[in-house]
């Protein structure tokens, strides 16, 4: 379930109340007159079953409930209710396969941000697996893929093209491109800098890895698994286990990818450097395949769902 917190202009109202009550899958509808003062208002605070949320949201938002007002939207973790056990019974499908495209667009959006945080976490991840491929440690390689953020931005594009919002298609790009380049550069002179040290050597990234030397070798298996992760990572997303994400991000080489292209970089290894890009790209664009693929099946599916449901409701 889902608990709505809005503050709904006074001439809004009762429209906004009768959107609610013919929302399938709505209970414990409260409304406080007057109650709201900046912005001035009505509060109303309503329940609402996952998988008929985002009609509620499409409707309130219509309403332009969310320029002169406020919608906030939280996740109920125990509701002991027989109206909300009747509530999600009634609503259509399962609330683990709904989507609140709303709130994707808006996590992928703030996901996609160029922000110090995001250049840090980008740079840090690829330093790490920096010291994972020249020191050939599968430990490192796979902490590097956790902390990688880059599953973010590609969700955004994936979002993007799904709901057609050119906007967050673009900001989207802008931050995988301008993220793995700025990493790139970072861990080139972080080898620089460990090769000036002693700690780095041509010899170590020349020398045989059995434990990561796939990572600038990509083969058939590099995109399937990608495609694999991409969709696995869609469906974490919308059905909120994010647990499951660090699955993903430890299944898929991109962040590996970029640096061992950095390394070889340094060192001038263009053969390395070549293959490491191609299983960057090869990944990156798997994954955009499969959750853009997932992004469409979910919304065709829940059309389908929501289309039987009202075509019951007329008969009835």
């Amino acid at each position: 379930m889902l608990h709505l917190r809005m503050i709904v202009p006074s001439d809004r109202t009762s429209a906004a109340v009768r959107l609610i009550e013919s929302t399938v899958g709505t209970t414990h509808l409260v409304v406080l007159a007057g109650a709201a003062l900046d912005p001035s208002g009505d509060l109303v605070l309503c329940d609402v079953a996952r998988e008929a949320g985002d009609e509620l949201l499409h409707g309130l938002r219509g309403l332009g409930i969310d320029q002169d007002g406020s919608i906030a939207v939280e996740n109920i973790d125990l509701s002991m209710s027989t109206r909300a056990d009747t509530a999600e019974e009634e609503a259509p499908g399962e609330g683990a396969d709904a989507v609140l495209w709303e709130q994707l667009a808006e996590a992928t959006h703030e996901d996609s941000t160029l922000s110090f945080t995001y250049f840090s976490f980008m740079g840090l991840a690829t330093m790490i697996a920096a010291c994972g491929v020249v020191l050939d440690n599968a430990i490192l390689i796979v902490g590097a893929m956790a902390v990688g953020p880059e599953f973010g931005p590609l969700a955004g594009v994936c979002t993007a093209i799904v709901q057609r919002a050119p906007r967050l298609a673009a900001r989207s790009l802008m931050a995988l491109l301008v993220g793995f380049a700025s990493a790139i550069l970072a861990t080139t002179l972080f080898s620089l800098l460990m090769d000036w040290m002693d700690l780095f050597s041509q010899s170590m990234l020349d020398a045989e890895r059995p434990q990561t030397s796939f990572i600038w070798q990509p083969d058939p298996f590099s995109f399937v698994v990608a495609l694999l992760a991409g969709a696995a990572g869609t469906l974490s997303l919308t059905s909120s286990k994010s647990g499951a994400m660090v699955g993903v991000a430890i299944s898929v080489t991109t962040v590996p990818a970029a640096a061992n292209a950095a390394v070889a970089l340094s060192y001038g290894e263009v053969g390395q450097m070549w293959g490491s890009v191609q299983q960057l790209l090869l990944n990156l664009l798997g994954i955009m395949l499969a959750g853009t693929a997932t992004l469409s099946l979910q919304k065709r599916l829940w059309r389908t769902q929501r289309g039987r449901l009202k075509r019951r409701l007329r008969r009835g």
